[in-house]
């Protein structure tokens, strides 16, 4: 149980890292235009980042796929522009159902990207043979699942505040916290390591 819980830990601290905050931003990218009636539709997006996340790790480990950290560390961030772009064109648009579809293909790239950018950490945390990784893997997913349940919880908490205290529409928050960060992450692009010859 007590190597359950470090592997959990792992898992929820690689999402709540302050220092790596462009997990965050994707979640909050992700669930900023739905709201608490739309539970399930959310948790089934973030279920597909934590199996496209787990998928890369899984390829990672056997050796069946690497990428350069660089391009990883310019996709991540694009991905995250990507969602908070579609947010805008779509905010207040009722086409939620196609919307979903696309958002899921959107997060699974994601997790996958990401999880291809944490793959060298996590191998390197672990010893032993590839197969002997698969239960710390999925403890550590687990521990992933968790925290993006947390995160979006606490985005779905703020949303409903700002619309029920501040009387902001639905589309006007969806489109002020996209814009934001929108403005995050174009630095992030801007200034990734990929540029540099």
């Amino acid at each position: 149980m007590s190597e359950f819980w470090i592997y959990f830990q792992i898992g929820l601290k690689h999402v709540l890292d302050i220092h790596a905050y462009d997990h965050v931003l994707f979640l909050i990218a992700l669930a900023v235009p739905f709201s608490f009636k739309d539970w399930k539709q959310i948790v089934l997006l973030v279920s597909m980042f934590t199996i496209g996340h787990t998928l890369a790790l899984l390829l990672s480990i056997f050796g069946i796929i690497a990428i350069k950290v660089n391009v990883v560390e310019l996709l991540i961030p694009i991905t995250i522009l990507i969602t908070a772009l579609f947010n805008l064109f779509t905010a207040g648009k009722s086409s939620k159902k196609d919307s979903v579809n696309l958002v899921f293909f959107i997060t699974l790239f994601f997790g996958i990207i990401h999880g291809l950018g944490f793959s060298n950490y996590f191998k390197s945390i672990l010893g032993g043979t590839p197969s002997s990784k698969l239960i710390p893997l999925g403890e550590f997913a687990l521990g992933i699942e968790a925290a993006q349940v947390v995160v979006v919880f606490v985005v779905f908490v703020l949303s409903y505040i700002v619309q029920t205290v501040f009387r902001f529409s639905k589309r006007d928050w969806t489109l002020v916290m996209s814009a934001f960060i929108i403005g995050v992450v174009l630095p992030m692009i801007v200034e990734s390591k990929i540029w540099i010859r």
